[in-house]
């Protein structure tokens, strides 16, 4: 198979809206791997290079990909997958002008088409629109297998690439092998956002309630004495958290797949903020001393093994029942269960008095459907306004190609007219949102920087923001955190726009209700 028959399948799926398009599209281009290319189809399709991290930043990849491209494509995905490997296993010394050289190498036989999907491949910007969820139905299409056991085992894998693979060559049969085991991972399940807990409570009905903690997503596994401890990603971090295996072990039940979170607390048990808790979660030195001086403690929200019984396709009052019984209480996430709007507001009402971000209401009825974000787990969370000005924008890629899409963020300066940037996003924008903004920035265009476009800070939009972090990559030592943009503020000028003072203020009222 051409890397080019991949880079059009990318490109038909990018180029439409419609999910059963893009199901065909994955369809026809899975069927037409073989066996030994089935995996990396899957993976470039996701956006995934399967090597990892390659040891090339961007600037060397686009510095490379200056060069001129191939006229005509030759590129076969078995020749870029083994230029990959040879890049991402070379070390020792002169290693990163070889790694350059093979990448050159890689780029000056490939199109610019080519070219510019194994950049994005590279950089892990390969947005698209081939999300898992249609990938996996992509799957099953191309098998006649039914998505729903085919995202079961995807689930249960953690990697739809594999499960292709049997999906294909063996049919149902291939999709047994994909079981429920202690010390495997498996997705997490997610929830979908809301910011109405009236909505959330008249959707789900009776529910279950639980603080949202603003701590890091954990999965922990014990087999006997042996505990090991995912991330969200599925990276195990065990080592970094050995207060949370010495808590695991300490446990009645042998075997255990607990759902969570890992959070550092004040001496008062209120949180500390999100950036404390990442300080020492998933650090492999000096574990000890930060462990004495920044402790974690771990809660759990959900329970999918207990001692050779599965849990994951018990309805959720069920799995809460054994996770109560399987941990200590002081492990449990604060939970509550009703139906009343009204008590659900005061539930959301005393989890933000104690410094945590909102709240989760979950289906009592719902399995763990693990990888889905659907409607039977909701969270509420409190969010913030500023209005900020456009400073730059990189141009699009995937679908969104041909428009200015992320957006840089900036706040006032009051003392000397200028503008601070906090962060990018392009999260929120509709298509005719796109549109609009990208002729409206390039009238204001002052310069140029590979895919940035530089603009006058004329332009305001609001943005919607989940808190602000301390960051040492933007000058004013703080960042947005899950920004995204509501509306363009046409009423109001660049010097009515918020002032980084502000902004310091809402990061500082935010450290002060941890405290």
């Amino acid at each position: 198979m051409q890397l080019s028959d991949i880079v059009n399948v990318s490109a038909a799926v990018s180029a439409t809206r419609s999910r059963l398009k893009k199901r065909a599209f994955l369809r026809d281009g899975l069927r037409a791997a073989t066996p030994d290319e089935i995996p990396l189809v899957v993976n470039y399709l996701g956006g995934v290079l399967p090597q990892g991290r390659i040891g090339l930043g961007p600037a060397i990849v686009r510095q490379v990909a200056a060069e001129s491209p191939a006229a005509d494509a030759s590129l076969s995905l078995a020749e870029v997958d083994a230029t990959f490997d040879t890049i991402a296993t070379t070390a020792g010394k002169g290693s990163q002008a070889a790694k350059r050289n093979a990448l050159g190498r890689l780029f000056s036989r490939a199109t610019a088409e080519e070219r510019d999907f194994l950049i994005r491949l590279v950089l892990g910007e390969l947005r698209q629109g081939a999300l898992e969820g249609v990938l996996v139905e992509g799957i099953a299409d191309a098998a006649d297998l039914p998505a729903a056991d085919v995202r079961r085992a995807v689930m249960l894998a953690a990697d739809p690439a594999p499960v292709a693979l049997a999906a294909l060559t063996e049919g149902a049969d291939g999709l047994t092998r994909f079981r429920l085991e202690p010390m495997s991972p498996v997705k997490p399940m997610l929830a979908q956002p809301t910011d109405d807990i009236g909505t959330a409570m008249e959707t789900l009905g009776e529910a279950a309630l639980e603080y949202k903690l603003d701590g890091a997503r954990i999965q922990v596994h014990r087999l006997g004495d042996e505990v090991r401890i995912f991330s969200r990603r599925l990276n195990e971090v065990t080592n970094s958290l050995p207060e949370i295996v010495e808590a695991t072990l300490a446990l009645p039940a042998r075997q255990l797949i607990l759902d969570g979170e890992v959070i550092a607390l004040r001496d008062d048990g209120r949180p500390q903020p999100f950036q404390v808790t990442m300080r020492r979660f998933g650090r492999k030195t000096d574990v000890d001393a930060m462990r004495g001086s920044l402790p974690l403690d771990a809660f759990f929200f959900d329970a999918l093994h207990v001692d050779g019984d599965d849990l994951i396709d018990r309805p959720f009052r069920e799995r809460f029942v054994s996770l109560a019984a399987a941990t200590d209480n002081e492990m449990l996430v604060r939970h509550e269960v009703t139906d009343s709007p009204v008590a659900a507001g005061r539930f959301l009402a005393g989890a933000l008095e104690q410094g945590h971000e909102g709240i989760m209401a979950k289906s009592l009825d719902s399995a763990y459907a693990a990888g889905n974000r659907g409607a039977d787990w909701l969270k509420i969370k409190q969010a913030h306004t500023l209005d900020l000005v456009i400073l730059a924008a990189e141009w699009g890629s995937g679908r969104r190609k041909g428009w200015l899409s992320n957006l840089h963020l900036g706040a006032r300066n009051p003392a000397d007219g200028s503008f601070v940037m906090l962060g990018k996003t392009f999260k929120g924008l509709t298509d005719k949102m796109l549109d609009w903004q990208t002729q409206a920035l390039l009238e204001r265009e002052i310069g140029r920087e590979e895919y940035v476009v530089h603009v006058r800070p004329e332009l305001v939009a609001e943005i919607a923001v989940n808190d602000i972090q301390a960051s040492p990559q933007y000058p004013a030592g703080m960042a947005l955190r899950f920004a995204r943009v509501k509306r363009y503020r046409d009423d109001k000028t660049a010097a009515e726009a918020d002032t980084i003072e502000t902004v310091r203020s809402l990061f500082e009222a935010q450290a002060g209700a941890s405290v």
